[in-house]
């Protein structure tokens, strides 16, 4: 997919597609435990990787794991409202089951689009109600034409170095 500037909810987003890769390490512990959905959380180094105007919120976009099936996902960009967090973050909620967990397993992200920006709920229950809403929109959004060639891209099968908004991002993390 060319990196041209995409317009989502109203947003200009030059920033997409944006494409990350690095170790999963341990995030909150609150995806699974608290809230029944797993996510897979990249180190502060890759996360440092976010274009300056990709804003807080909920993306969707396709993911796999050391060069795994490919699947969508919708992963939650930034501080987190409703838990206060005090670093900015990336957490990735891939929309298939797994086995085991795959900590410290090589994670590559295709992020696409964006579906809403980040919010603050008055219940568990909310937000839980909210992620489901957005994994419905990740799911028609990708099910368009227009993303049919992302399942392919080499990116998922070689990873890279590449650059992204002027800065290349390498499998440890880094970036130049």
């Amino acid at each position: 997919m060319a990196k041209d500037t995409v317009k989502e909810q109203g947003l200009e987003m030059s920033c997409l597609p944006f494409l990350a890769e690095g170790r999963v390490v341990k995030g909150f512990g609150r995806g699974s435990k608290q809230l029944g959905i797993p996510t897979a959380n990249f180190t502060q180094d890759v996360v440092d990787t976010m274009p300056t105007d990709m804003i807080e919120g909920v993306y969707y976009g396709l993911a796999n794991v050391d060069g795994g099936s490919v699947s969508r996902m919708v992963m939650s960009v930034g501080h987190n409202l409703h838990f206060a967090n005090a670093m900015r973050t990336m957490e990735t909620h891939i929309l298939r089951s797994f086995a085991d967990d795959f900590y410290g397993g090589l994670l590559r992200v295709m992020v696409l689009g964006f579906i809403r920006e980040m919010e603050s709920y008055t219940s568990l229950d909310a937000l839980i109600a909210a992620i489901h809403s957005d994994i419905d929109i990740a799911n028609k959004a990708l099910s368009e034409e227009r993303f049919a060639s992302c399942y392919d891209s080499d990116f998922f099968k070689h990873g890279f170095a590449v650059v992204t908004n002027g800065r290349a991002v390498q499998s440890d993390g880094t970036s130049s």
